[in-house]
């Protein structure tokens, strides 16, 4: 008699979900949340032990789940003596993901961007806004690309949407992240040498010599035609070195080049991101090996763009969808004992909160912990 073998699990034992922007700031809180309907989330949070808040300052130059995800797999700029402790030195695990090799050298990320002319300073837009495609970016990356070497720069271009610079003479700067720095004046976000405060005039040189040469570039007078922004600048940011890393999830499943490029680097597989909870099962029921040794971890970015655009009918119907596709099955889930543990990691604009629920932590009711508990001033 053949014996039959129980099916795999669709379910790791533990999941966690890491939520970009899902934290807007108490200032905000009344246009983004007021009167929307999240039952599931309240009762996760109101059950949960809240394992970590992290405030955050105003003026770091990187994002909550940036430095979430560089402590979560140990590759803090403290580590390798970047910037600061709490920058996130990311451009050698993006290089990775994007199938570069970065070897042991120090490489900062550059992107194209389109810097906006206000009444009295430079704006940055979103970088999705700027909508470049990669044939566009291949054009101006190709009239960019004597100008690097020219300086002595060493470039790599695994995708002209990303490139990955490294130089003695770009030193040690630190950049802020693009996300940070967008819809504010650029001042205080342009890179500086990290131990003097000071603008590095290597940079400033690359920087000047690219801005020129795209000033009416074929690309962007095509763009400037359709209504686009044009692509008048670029961006530097995440300088740092390849670490070994601790692999603090199995598999991760991501669409964000840092999150892919750390799982990468601490031997963990990837994944894209699932639509849904139920989409979850599916992929993981495809690869029930992936999981087997550690936790999953899901980043959803379903919210950084009408965060920082401040589109908060956008940021509620997300917030929606959260609930409905992710918060509400995660929870059944729970109920039915079909994962040992859920962690959920909130961000926002400057702070984080993660917070962990267990089966047995749903049976205690007279816990209460309401969502604006967690948000930042």
């Amino acid at each position: 008699m053949r014996s039959i073998m129980p099916a795999a699990p669709a379910l790791p034992p533990r999941l966690h979900l890491l939520l970009p922007f899902a934290l807007p700031c108490a200032a905000d809180a009344q246009y983004a949340l007021q009167d929307l309907e999240k039952p599931a989330l309240e009762k996760l949070l109101d059950r949960a032990t809240l394992a970590e808040r992290v405030v955050g300052e105003d003026f770091q130059r990187t994002l909550p789940h940036e430095r979430w995800m560089a402590r979560a797999f140990d590759a803090t700029a403290a580590k390798n003596g970047a910037a600061a402790d709490d920058e996130a030195p990311l451009a050698p695990y993006m290089m990775l993901a994007d199938g570069a090799d970065p070897r042991d050298a120090i490489w900062a990320c550059v992107e194209p961007v389109h810097v906006q002319v206000a009444h009295d300073h430079l704006v940055l837009i979103d970088p999705q806004a700027l909508e470049l495609s990669t044939e566009e970016a291949a054009e101006l990356l190709a009239t960019a690309r004597p100008l690097i070497d020219e300086l002595g720069i060493a470039l790599s271009a695994p995708t002209p949407l990303r490139w990955y610079v490294s130089s003695e003479s770009l030193g040690s700067l630190a950049g802020a992240a693009p996300l940070r720095a967008a819809g504010r004046n650029i001042e205080i976000w342009l890179p500086h040498e990290a131990h003097t405060g000071a603008r590095s005039r290597a940079w400033m040189k690359l920087q000047n010599e690219v801005q020129m040469a795209w000033f009416e570039h074929p690309v962007n007078v095509a763009r400037e035609a359709r209504g686009l922004p044009a692509a008048n600048s670029i961006w530097l940011h995440a300088q740092g070195r390849r670490q070994a890393l601790r692999r603090a999830f199995a598999l991760v499943l991501s669409d964000a080049v840092a999150s892919r490029g750390l799982a990468l680097a601490a031997d963990a597989q990837i994944g894209a991101a699932p639509a849904s909870f139920e989409a979850l099962r599916r992929t993981l029921a495809g690869a029930p090996g992936a999981w087997a040794a550690g936790p999953v971890l899901v980043e959803l970015d379903m919210l950084s763009a009408a965060f920082i655009q401040q589109d908060w009918h956008r940021f509620r119907a997300g917030f929606a969808a959260l609930e409905a596709h992710w918060f509400a099955p995660a929870l059944a889930a729970l109920q039915r004992g079909e994962l040992a543990g859920l962690a959920l990691t909130l961000c926002g604009d400057t702070g984080s909160a993660t917070l962990n629920i267990t089966p047995r932590d749903l049976r205690k009711f007279w816990r209460r912990r309401p969502f604006t508990s967690l948000l930042l001033e």
